[in-house]
């Protein structure tokens, strides 16, 4: 497995800098970096902003899941429908990916999230092996390099099938690594993530580890919980996913479904559990650049100032009628006489304004969708349409009507889609692991006039990487 590896540094934001401390400047492998509170925070703190700061249309970074997911899916339409030049985009859209579309110098989310995870290895060893850190600061920073590495393969495993599974810095026993079973994967994802909540604070730290903030961008013991909470809905767990999702919802002190939508993504929301702070200067979140259209609607260009995507009819028609989140989290464009929809969960793509929200990746509502599905799988039907009523009471809906357990399900599969759609490829991995992918495909695939393969529920990994590792073996289909 080739790995690329990472410096870090920090990007001034138009906001408080979540970063009080320079850079170390002899790299992530010095000692010394790990004999200082600030320097080794600072360290962690350079994973977060490598997941805010490069542009999604490169669709090779973290951050591009939600849009390449989302292309891949029933989610959004490309402009041009995958004639418009955007080779990579297109690939995701028409499903029709090569294994050879990322190279080493176009690298690919597979590779971006190994070099993510052979960096958190090499921060768990450096931190286990320092002794002059203050103990508090070491179990948290632990803490947060266990978390992170359970996010990395979370992605990995659901976008990619069995995958090399390392915990060492290693990089020539991770070169000649083979792929493991998927539910090996998951072990170590949930064992990362108890760890993560017997390491991390309850509260929020800031900059130094230990002072408590509002700032809610380090993950805490609530952020591990809830990962785990998915992790465990993944592995069809119910009992232990409705446990973990009760915990989080009950941390009524912390977290409350914000009554208004549009205040959901702000930052800070009562209903954040974990937000990324924007870090290219003068922008809030790279999803408002991508996601809001101009006067002049979509268009073809594939740099970081381009508009190539918009709503699908798919998705458009999927809202019911009065949903209040159609009305506040989707805005329109009319251009050459065709209106263009599009997500506006994110409503600021303003050069210079004042930063006012940060990128969601746990939230509060996703805890009660869990705990309703959680529970409808146990027979605990009004369990779990009292859970999916709390969230359709707020987009102001009616009670689910749904009173068995097949047709509750499938109702909260609706509102799983309707609810977090374009956030962190919850619709491509809920298809997935639902059974439903081939038969939404199917239909969707002949409306962007091609053919859809079961194969391509899972990435193909990049070529070069199969030719630098011999044990690798590719998905079927590529």
């Amino acid at each position: 497995m080739a790995v690329l590896f990472l410096g870090f540094g920090f990007v001034q934001t138009g906001c408080k800098k979540l970063v009080a401390v320079d850079s170390p400047s002899n790299g992530l492998t010095s000692e010394n970096v790990y004999t200082d509170d600030a320097t080794a925070s600072a360290v962690l703190i350079s994973r977060y902003a490598g997941l805010g700061s490069n542009s999604p249309l490169r669709a090779f970074s973290v951050n591009s899941i939600f849009l390449v997911s989302g292309l891949s899916a029933d989610e959004l339409a490309l402009y041009g429908g995958g004639a418009n030049g955007n080779t990579t985009l297109a690939q995701y859209y028409l499903n029709s990916l090569s294994a050879g579309i990322s190279t080493n110098s176009s690298p690919s989310i597979w590779s971006d999230l190994y070099s993510n995870v052979y960096v958190v290895n090499l921060i768990l060893e450096r931190l286990a092996a320092s002794r002059s850190l203050t103990p508090s600061v070491k179990q948290q920073l632990m803490g947060e390099a266990k978390f992170l590495r359970a996010f990395y393969y979370f992605y990995l495993v659901n976008l990619y099938g069995d995958v090399p599974l390392t915990t060492t810095s290693d990089y020539r026993a991770d070169a000649v690594l083979s792929r493991s079973p998927q539910v090996q994967v998951y072990q170590q994802i949930i064992a990362d993530l108890k760890d993560a909540q017997n390491l991390l604070t309850g509260g929020y730290v800031g900059a130094d580890a230990k002072s408590s903030t509002i700032e809610r961008l380090r993950p805490n013991k609530w952020a591990a919980t809830a990962l785990l909470a998915r992790a465990y809905l993944y592995r069809q767990q119910w009992d232990s996913a409705e446990l973990e999702a009760t915990a989080v919802i009950n941390n009524t002190g912390l977290y409350s479904l914000c009554p208004s939508l549009n205040n959901v993504f702000l930052k800070n929301s009562t209903e954040a559990i974990w937000q990324i702070q924007p870090v290219n200067p003068g922008w809030n979140t790279e999803d408002a650049r991508i996601f809001i259209l101009p006067p002049t609607g979509p268009t073809s260009n594939s740099s970081v100032t381009g508009y190539p995507v918009y709503l699908s009819s798919w998705l458009l028609d999927s809202f019911e009628i009065s949903d209040q989140r159609r009305m506040d989290w989707i805005n329109s464009v009319t251009a050459n006489g065709i209106t263009y929809y599009y997500p506006y969960k994110y409503k600021s793509a303003t050069l210079n304004a004042p930063v006012t929200e940060y990128l969601m990746v746990l939230r509060l509502a996703e805890q009660y969708l869990i705990r309703s599905e959680a529970r409808a799988r146990q027979g605990n039907i009004g369990g779990a349409q009292s859970d999916l009523d709390t969230i359709r009471e707020r987009a102001r809906l009616p009670d689910i009507s749904a009173n068995d357990q097949a047709s509750l399900l499938s109702a909260i599969m609706h509102e799983r889609q309707i609810e977090l759609f374009t956030e962190w490829g919850n619709r491509w991995l809920d298809l997935k692991r639902k059974g439903n992918l081939d038969i939404v495909m199917d239909s969707v695939a002949t409306s962007k006039h091609t053919t859809w393969n079961s194969n391509w529920q899972w990435y193909p990994i990049p070529s070069y990487e199969i030719v630098q590792d011999p044990h690798l073996v590719q998905n079927p289909g590529y």
